[in-house]
């Protein structure tokens, strides 16, 4: 939304910016679902159950498909063939380069295969939390079958409905940062959606949004771990009543163990976690014995290492590439997402009985990582941080290789004791290093809302830049 038409939205009357977000939703629900979605919901769940052969054959397929139409329709892609005739086969996913987000946001359309037209499609930016927005395209038959299996895979799991009332506690600016009465929500009707602003919640105003989840009575919220964990801070804080919830379930952020108990405290429901990417190259969701599960039909994964580049072991952490199945239109191969993951080994099994690959653990992104002098990232850092520790938030900022602030949002109770905790917590997993600790009023949030629990200003080489040294110092 452009400044000017932002501008204009947010003087309208509480009533106005109902009717403008119902009307923007109503759009976005007749490209999401149809007369199919129902079906599409079933055959989702029934793969399942599926065996591993009958998995293996059906993925093997999917991914000779889409290396087809990327290598012959897609600019992008043929320009790379066109130039690499000595470097294999584009059958084999290992000839093909890993690609990085910064050719995607130079050129997205030729990304687009050439049978597509833009103007027939659904435009999608990216809210560019780490950089300049993508721009990504989507036919509705892509959408259609995405948004089935986030009904399959998160609604129905938990026993909720996309005709349920639900709400969000998110990041679009629905009402002026400088609004200091409510209503910090709007009412979209077409999805049967109460969103709730991220910005505006604080300790003053909690009461107000407690009342709108009483009034609006959804099923259900859903949000950015932060935002949850903050809510349910301030409801515990006070001692409010919290409406009857089926679920919390979080998205976008890593869901920490101290985030997932201070949620489950306040709203008094199950607390889940799910994974997935705007790209729609992968997605998860968790169980209900607390497994998160990959979706197959998202695409092929692989998990590399951060030193040569090569396929790491299972259950070891490493940068997750990613080749998309669903949206043949824009296919991105070997696309490396930005994120680092473990995924459990295959012969792991989840006592729900699905047959759904495991993901071990989400450690954030690629640049939410400690560097070590030595060249380890460690990207698992919120143990620091129990859930009985008094503290609000906090958030590690490495300022260089040997220097570390720790930002701090101090509840009642801490101290110098507390300090010294911290600072000896975060050196027994990094190592010896100059560790600050500074009491805040408040932690920034980025650009759309997101919390990041760990920032790190030191780039650490990766294998490209390793392979560059090597090939200046041979010389």
């Amino acid at each position: 939304m452009s400044p000017l038409v932002l501008r204009a939205y947010h003087s309208l009357p509480s009533f106005g910016r109902d009717l403008i977000a119902s009307a923007r939703v109503w759009q976005l629900k007749h490209w999401r679902y149809g007369s199919e979605t129902d079906r599409l919901v079933e055959e989702a769940l029934e793969r399942e159950r599926w065996s591993s052969s009958r998995w293996k054959i059906w993925r093997e397929s999917r991914l000779l498909a889409i290396l087809d139409r990327a290598a012959h329709k897609v600019p992008y892609y043929r320009e790379i063939w066109s130039d690499r005739s000595d470097t294999g086969t584009w059958e084999n996913l290992s000839n093909w380069p890993v690609l990085k987000k910064e050719p995607l946001r130079a050129n997205p359309g030729s990304f687009l295969a050439e049978d597509c037209n833009p103007r027939k499609m659904w435009r999608e930016q990216t809210s560019g939390s780490t950089g300049t927005p993508l721009t990504l395209w989507q036919s509705r038959k892509t959408l259609r079958y995405w948004y089935a299996l986030f009904e399959a895979r998160w609604r129905r799991w938990y026993d909720l409905s996309r005709k349920d009332r639900w709400a969000i506690l998110g990041g679009q600016l629905i009402a002026p940062v400088d609004q200091s009465k409510p209503p910090y929500w709007v009412w979209n009707a077409g999805l049967n959606q109460l969103y709730l602003s991220s910005y505006h919640l604080s300790g003053r105003t909690v009461k107000d949004y407690v009342s709108a989840l009483g009034n609006y009575g959804p099923a259900y919220i859903w949000g950015y771990a932060s935002a949850l964990s903050t809510l349910a801070r301030f409801v515990l804080d006070q001692d409010l009543g919290f409406p009857g919830l089926k679920a919390a379930i979080s998205n976008a952020e890593p869901l920490y163990t101290h985030q997932r108990e201070l949620i489950h405290r306040a709203f008094g429901c199950r607390v889940y976690d799910t994974y997935g990417s705007s790209e729609m190259v992968c997605a998860a969701s968790e169980c209900e014995h607390g497994r998160m599960h990959l979706w197959p039909e998202t695409g092929h994964w692989e998990v590399l290492s951060d030193c040569d580049g090569e396929h790491v072991r299972a259950g070891e952490t490493g940068r997750v590439v990613c080749t998309g199945f669903i949206n043949s239109d824009m296919p991105m191969i070997r696309y490396e997402l930005g994120d680092r993951v473990a995924l459990a080994g295959e012969q792991v099994s989840c006592p729900c009985g699905r047959t759904l690959p495991i993901l071990k653990s989400v450690e954030g992104r690629t640049d939410d990582v400690v560097v070590t002098p030595d060249g380890r990232r460690i990207g698992r850092l919120d143990p620091v941080f129990k859930a009985d520790f008094p503290i609000h938030e906090a958030q590690i900022v490495q300022e260089t290789l040997q220097s570390i602030r720790v930002l701090v949002v101090p509840a009642p109770g801490f101290s110098a004791r507390h300090e010294q905790l911290l600072i000896s917590a975060i050196r027994d997993r990094v190592g010896e290093a100059s560790v600050q600790v500074e009491t805040v009023q408040s932690i920034p949030k980025s650009a759309n809302g997101k919390f990041r629990a760990v920032i790190s200003k030191v780039k650490a080489p990766g294998p490209e830049d390793r392979l560059k040294n090597r090939a200046v110092t041979s010389f």
